[in-house]
């Protein structure tokens, strides 16, 4: 039988919103050291604080699954012959480098889920720790939700394509912290596992989350005198950083599509998407050309959730500025091929910058990570890594919705990106054809057009950019560890 064995072998990097550090240790056989740690209310938070950073490290959302790994496999960037990258984009999986990138990406997950796993098996038992209100459900919420966001991205590239699932066994939906293997699962109950946490975590966080009663300015702003948010604990402010209310429903819209279910993509993006204030004023907006402007490149107001990230700054220059991830020479692969030359998109217009490299040649980068070295107050929260966006819900609102709703949801988003509004095409498979592309300009370093592609099965032929006599091959083979020997 298929298995996997869960070894944590790092500790809980903690670091709380004050900067102060503080570390969960984990013994190599799974046990957790818990009896000071999970056994207090601060104990919890900033083992959960933890968590999130682990979520941010290069082999999981700091970087191979947002910014290179993942947009390797639709040949977002350049590549040198003979290189990893290159046999990424070749979908060369049995290359031994690839085999170890993607395996190290694997572990993280599953590293992550079981740290979260630690969390949730202790924090029922010990739920008299908890005294202040609604803290308990805000932490046990965001455990499953995240727990479902990290299992649904191992399904999502090592599992099958959603039209074709057959009976073949797919990586485990872990629950338990355990030193014991895990047995491969089947997709119907990896779904049922996945959907039953996002429920579970929705009923947690319905009516705890600060997000459901106060604006994102709001929260950002904690005791403000310009605010009526004073929470008496400061983790309940920021919530846009964190899986919140909105992020899980906005990962049920996701989810549901990903198994067919429309009807229910459709209702949970809406529920994103009408979101509102206590003011009747939108809670989530879509970016437009004030916030590039404003160099806000990855379009804060409109990010569901993000993952802060201390050193985007650092990051965007060693692998961004310098020219490491880069694309095209001319700026007909950037203006044409990826945004059709409409001279006025704002991301055309904003996004790409070039460079002239220390060798004299001249490359387009994207800024969408460029964020300033010290930024000022107003602008806390601007080094965020997106991992939900507004704009993913229109699309599945766009897709799932009724033909004169899509349309109406079409011209909202093509307004936002100053972009001519179109008619829709009726035809379904042409509606999910004219939205491809536009997950491509809007998710270029975030990691989901290559979700995009392989859910609808597209052809080497519909994915921009795969180099020439590529066969396009969507079934990444389960690490080595998992086969039975």
């Amino acid at each position: 039988m298929k298995n996997i064995q869960l070894l944590i072998i790092a500790i809980l990097g903690v670091i709380a919103l004050s900067s102060c550090q503080k570390y969960l240790t984990v013994s190599p056989k799974t046990q957790v050291v818990q009896t000071d740690l999970l056994s207090t209310e601060t104990g919890y938070k900033d083992a959960l604080t933890g968590v999130y950073i682990q979520m941010k490290s290069n082999n999981s959302y700091g970087q191979n699954l947002t910014m290179t790994t993942i947009e390797q496999l639709i040949s977002n960037w350049d590549v040198a012959t003979n290189t990893t990258e290159q046999k990424l984009g070749l979908f060369n999986y049995t290359d031994a480098n690839v085999d170890a990138l993607m395996t190290s990406i694997y572990a993280q997950q599953y590293t992550i889920i079981a740290s979260v796993n630690a969390i949730l098996g202790q924090i029922d038992a010990n739920k008299s720790a908890f005294t202040t209100p609604g803290l308990y459900e805000l932490i046990k919420g965001e455990c499953l939700a995240i727990r479902a966001y990290c299992h649904f991205d191992v399904l999502r590239i090592w599992g099958p394509i959603p039209t074709a699932t057959g009976s073949a066994n797919i990586p485990p939906y872990v629950t338990t912290l355990s030193n014991q293997p895990n047995s491969l699962t089947v997709y119907t109950q990896f779904q049922t596992q996945l959907l039953n946490d996002l429920t579970d975590a929705e009923k947690l966080l319905n009516g705890v989350d600060p997000i459901l009663n106060y604006s994102l300015l709001n929260l950002s702003r904690p005791g403000s005198t310009a605010t009526t948010f004073n929470p008496t604990d400061i983790y309940f402010a920021f919530r846009y950083l964190r899986m919140n209310y909105y992020a899980v429903k906005a990962l049920q819209a996701r989810s549901y599509l990903w198994f067919n279910n429309t009807a229910k993509a459709y209702e949970c993006s809406k529920v994103v998407i009408n979101a509102t204030n206590p003011d009747g004023t939108v809670k989530f907006r879509l970016g437009n050309t004030a916030d590039m402007t404003a160099k806000d490149y990855a379009l804060t107001p409109e990010q569901v959730f993000g993952l802060y990230d201390f050193n985007l700054y650092t990051k965007y220059n060693n692998l961004f500025a310098n020219g490491t991830l880069k694309k095209g020479t001319a700026a007909t692969t950037i203006t044409g091929q990826l945004y059709g030359t409409t001279g006025t998109d704002i991301r055309e217009v904003n996004l790409w910058l070039l460079i002239t490299q220390p060798s004299q040649a001249k490359t387009y980068i994207c800024q969408k990570y460029n964020v300033p070295q010290t930024v000022a107050s107003a602008q806390a929260d601007v080094n965020r890594i997106p991992m939900l966006r507004l704009s993913e819900m229109y699309f599945i609102a766009i897709e799932t919705a009724p033909l004169a709703e899509a349309q109406t949801f079409w011209a909202a988003y093509r307004t936002a990106r100053n972009i001519p509004v179109t008619i829709l095409p009726s035809d379904p498979i042409l509606l999910q054809n004219a939205l491809l592309p536009e997950y491509r300009k809007e998710f270029y370093a975030e990691g989901q057009a290559f979700y995009a592609y392989k859910r609808l099965n597209s052809t080497t032929a519909n994915v921009l950019f795969a180099p020439t006599g590529s066969s396009i091959n969507y079934l990444f083979p389960l690490p080595k560890t998992e086969l039975v020997k």
